[in-house]
């Protein structure tokens, strides 16, 4: 098959950083080719180079054996070369067709030639088998909607080269095999198509050859149907390391009294929900997407309002009617809402470490930044973070350091219960394991620990125990020994337990 992108010792050089270095490989003409790595590796820079957002400081890239070199991302759109973004920008009140075609409308004389525009539209969503009208609002698309648009927005140019960076990151399972579906067609019509994700099961299935890098180095080029996926994490990651979540640790629970006792809470997406957590225990939530286990964390942290039903707290009852409440008697929630209730993009890691624990740091009436400077130090020692720099911007960490930095926040409250909300979606294998062991090293010290993770490898490797939760109520308790794929699986589609 002909080469058809060719990297050639590519070099990028940012202050104080190599982002790339002497990066060399090709893509075949018309394959789904994965570029994976770690958070970190330098995938995103290198699609940025071909994307025009920013030239190499050194190297060539060769399309179809001739080298370009793109001045802006237009310059890239107009070779063929077209990025399908997760989230793309686009204004909510004009129409699919008006956002299709902005800055390009067909007409005469300045005036749009709206029927044009809307079957040229119409025909471009024919193509994609896409169930939208060209007249129907932007705003009211749904997520995976409105990537079918940006999709169509690569046909609309007669794209050649499309990328995909975490495509399915925010999408339905039924929103998925759509877009997988389509990918697979774009191949079929010559297409070439660059992947990034960070989900294996997505590599194996879409992918002809995957390209590793790791560090800003090419580290090794990758037929998918030769290799297994132990062999490409350790690519990845340079180091043996299990895909999945395993425990280093046995079970560390402490006693026979729970930290925490939750008895009878009925809220409006849930119902009659009663567990207790031990010191030293994980425990495991996992149901399928509307379950309602995430409603009821934000209700025992006092994120949202609950109907009836008890909250005890090392044996006394509590009701917290807000975060701070929660924070003040020793609960943390780590939110799988990362981007609106994570980190603070305009804040430095010693502030967004320093947000939930800003007593500690007082002298008087005034914060010692010496005192948040030093524990920013000391959790990010802890966490692992990289750099380990307080006045590093927060916002320019990759995934994985960024959750370390919510991590090291939470472990600055001194918090006797620590919620995890999907404490690993959308970060890299390495980062991934980094915090399975924080997680243990914290049951070790005594935390009760509740995990809420849709992933079944995961929730399966680290909880002590398991609950299922199916349509707002909790239908299994399972022990260790109960755990399997199938009896998990079994327990999401059941009738609440009485």
């Amino acid at each position: 098959m002909d080469k058809h992108i060719e990297f050639e010792h590519i070099v990028k050089t940012f202050p104080g950083q190599k982002a790339l270095d002497d990066v060399s490989f090709s893509i075949r003409k018309g394959e789904i080719h994965a570029i994976i790595g770690e958070n970190g590796a330098g995938k995103s820079t290198l699609l940025n180079i071909l994307h025009g957002v920013f030239p190499a400081t050194s190297g060539e890239i060769k399309i179809a054996g001739k080298a370009v070199k793109f001045s802006s991302i237009a310059d890239a759109i107009n070779f063929g070369i077209v990025k399908v973004h997760q989230e793309i920008v686009s204004i909510p009140e004009m129409t699919v067709a008006e956002n299709l075609f902005m800055g390009k409308e067909p007409g005469r004389f300045g005036i749009v030639d709206k029927q044009k525009m809307n079957k040229d539209t119409e025909e471009l969503l024919k193509r994609l088998k896409c169930d939208i009208r060209p007249t129907d609002k932007m705003g009211d698309l749904s997520t995976g909607q409105k990537q079918m648009i940006s999709i169509a927005k690569a046909l609309e140019v007669n794209a050649s080269i499309i990328s995909f960076d975490e495509p399915t990151s925010s999408l339905s399972d039924k929103e998925v095999e759509t877009l997988f579906g389509i990918i697979e067609d774009l191949k079929n019509k010559g297409i070439t198509i660059l992947y990034i994700s960070h989900k294996m099961n997505e590599i194996f299935r879409m992918c002809d050859r995957s390209t590793v890098l790791r560090d800003g180095k090419f580290i090794k080029t990758i037929e998918m149907d030769k290799t297994t996926r132990d062999e490409v994490i350790q690519a990845m990651v340079g180091r043996d390391i299990s895909l999945f979540a395993k425990r280093t640790m046995p079970c560390q629970k402490k006693g026979d009294a729970p930290v925490l006792q939750v008895e009878g809470l009925c809220g409006e997406r849930f119902r009659d929900i009663s567990f207790d957590l031990y010191p030293g225990e994980i425990l495991g939530f996992f149901g399928l997407v509307g379950a309602g286990r995430t409603e009821v964390m934000r209700a025992i942290f006092g994120a949202d309002s609950y109907g009836k039903g008890t909250v005890r707290l090392k044996g006394q009852e509590i009701h917290c009617k807000s975060p701070y409440d929660a924070i003040e008697r020793g609960i943390a929630l780590i939110s799988e809402n990362r981007k609106e209730e994570g980190v603070l993009p305009n804040f430095d890691n010693m502030d967004n470490i320093a947000l939930a624990s800003l007593k500690k740091y007082m002298s008087g009436m005034v914060i010692n930044n010496g005192k948040k400077i030093k524990n920013a130090k000391d959790k990010g020692s802890q966490v692992g973070l990289k750099p380990n720099d307080p006045s590093f911007m927060t916002v320019s960490l990759s995934g994985g350091n960024a959750q370390k930095v919510i991590l090291a926040r939470w472990m600055s409250t001194d918090a006797y219960v620590m919620i995890f909300d999907e404490p690993t979606k959308g970060i890299d294998i390495g980062a991934k394991a980094d915090i399975y062991l924080l997680m243990e090293k914290m049951a070790a010290a005594g935390l009760g620990i509740i995990m809420v993770s849709s992933e079944l490898t995961e929730v399966m490797g680290m909880s002590d125990r398991i609950l299922v939760m199916s349509d707002g109520a909790i239908t299994g308790d399972l022990s260790k020994s109960e755990f399997s794929e199938e009896n998990i699986l079994n327990y999401t589609v059941e009738e609440s337990v009485s």
